[in-house]
């Protein structure tokens, strides 16, 4: 009985592919059949119940099959099939040689591309490591680094109530991050370079034969030259946070190591004192230079009572003014007695005319006297001054003087407490970690740097061999 496939009624048909045909096609040869085509050989197997969606030839299978199909898989390894005879007269002894030999192809181009990639490798990636590693271990002077670390206080000693709320706002002792980045850019700058090859020879350190040709300053560097080698050796970080300078210096021995260390922190210890006397030298001038401005202005309050007192010649307004009163005072009484005794002839019945007239004329007279005296402590009828107005200008010339002198005084305190400030040291550099010598080298770092150097080199190989793939791409493209 014949078998058919059939298809359950809910599902929609599979799609016969043209790969379905080529595969029911090679199942029905290898089964013996002779299908005219793909589809012949589709109703075959499904008349002996063979699903050929389920069908998946191995690429063995395929190239057992159909050569021509074997060979077209990779692309750039396809051999060109002898075209002496056609392809259908080509027997199974044929097809089992030609396989063979596209197998022997495949495994040689495998081969040979593997052992173009062990020598690139060997060239290209471990052969530079090597030389790393021989330069490392054979070849590099041992280095010795010392280590200290410091921080920048400010001086906050001052007087008393340093409690309570003005305790907290007064600030802490620590100095501002600016001087630290201060400090670090001047012992990492060719200043500091020059100052210590000066005073310990840097350069001739590291121009000692004993130091390998890597590392060695040649005899004729120039200062530039020299100078990369002290930024080389010399490392110094700020950790804002904590406020702290760490310094590394590196050298030949350690004893120089630890000396050039010691010489850099003193270094920076001067640049430190330095960075606020500038300002205290400021402050002392302006102090001085306002000494004198309020000594000049004093003189001139003094100078201006003097000519006053010169044009006026009056000595002491007040003595003046207490003198005109007291004449005043004394005429007042004068007069007082002569109304009384005016007074005391009117009570008689009979008083004398003559007595009684004297007496008037010279109340009169006192009267318009004192009216005078009165009159001339205000306003004169000639060119002269009233002894108002010169009392009045005398007061504030010498009021002005008062004052200048005050200030004189003030001026002359602040010059002393400036000069008391300039000499002290506001900001000192405190060591927190002392410079020692280190009794093993630091490096070279053999193990370290040959690996760094080997990931450097597969590196850089990679990134190199992907670019060049890349481009042969788009130019085969």
């Amino acid at each position: 009985m014949v078998q058919t496939d059939t298809q359950p009624q809910n599902t929609k048909p599979k799609k016969i592919m043209p790969r379905h045909r080529r595969q029911a096609l090679r199942h029905a040869q290898k089964m013996g059949l002779d299908p005219k085509d793909g589809d012949a050989a589709i109703e075959m197997l499904r008349a002996r119940g063979i699903d050929v969606f389920s069908l998946n030839d191995s690429i063995l299978d395929i190239a057992k099959a159909d050569p021509v199909d074997a060979v077209a898989l990779p692309t750039d390894t396809t051999p060109v099939l002898p075209t002496g005879k056609p392809q259908g007269a080509m027997s199974m002894a044929e097809r089992e040689i030609e396989i063979d030999r596209i197998r022997l192809e495949l495994v040689r181009r495998r081969r040979k591309r593997l052992m173009l990639l062990w020598v690139k490798l060997f060239f290209f990636v471990i052969v530079p490591t090597a030389l790393v590693a021989y330069y490392y271990y054979s070849k590099a002077t041992p280095m010795f680094r010392t280590q200290s670390a410091f921080v920048i206080q400010t001086n906050t000693s001052g007087g008393g109530g340093s409690g309570g709320i003005g305790g907290l706002l007064s600030g802490t002792g620590f100095a501002t991050s600016q001087d630290s980045i201060v400090v670090q850019d001047y012992l990492l700058s060719k200043e500091a370079f020059l100052r210590l090859d000066e005073d310990l020879a840097y350069s001739a350190h590291f121009q000692d034969p004993s130091i390998d040709d890597l590392q060695r300053l040649p005899p004729d560097a120039s200062l530039d030259q020299a100078y990369s080698v002290y930024r080389r050796n010399v490392s110094i970080g700020y950790d804002p946070t904590e406020g702290v300078i760490r310094m590394e210096v590196t050298a030949r021995t350690p004893e120089h190591s630890q000396t050039f260390a010691e010489a850099l922190v003193t270094y920076a210890e001067q640049r430190v004192d330095g960075l606020s006397q500038e300002a205290r030298g400021d402050r002392v001038k302006d102090a001085e230079a306002r000494y004198l401005e309020a000594e000049a202005d004093m003189l001139a309050a003094q100078q201006r009572v003097l000519d006053l007192q010169q044009q006026r010649g009056v000595l002491s307004a007040d003595a003046e003014i207490t003198s005109q009163f007291a004449i005043i005072n004394s005429l007042e009484v004068e007069l007082e007695n002569r109304r009384l005794s005016l007074a005391e002839l009117q009570d008689n019945t009979r008083p004398s005319a003559a007595r009684v007239s004297a007496l008037e004329r010279e109340i009169d007279r006192l009267e318009n006297r004192i009216s005078e005296l009165r009159a001339g402590m205000v306003t004169t009828d000639d060119n002269s001054v009233p002894i108002a107005r010169i009392s009045a200008e005398l007061q504030v010339a010498q009021t002005e003087l008062t004052t200048r002198q005050a200030l004189l005084q003030q001026a002359l305190q602040a010059v002393e407490a400036a000069q008391t400030e300039a000499d002290k040291q506001v900001r000192y550099l405190s060591m927190g970690v002392a410079p020692i010598a280190p009794q093993d080298p630091s490096s070279p770092a053999k193990f370290s740097n040959t690996a760094l150097a080997f990931l450097l080199f597969a590196g850089v190989y990679v990134v190199i061999s992907l670019t060049v793939s890349i481009l042969r791409e788009q130019v085969s493209v």
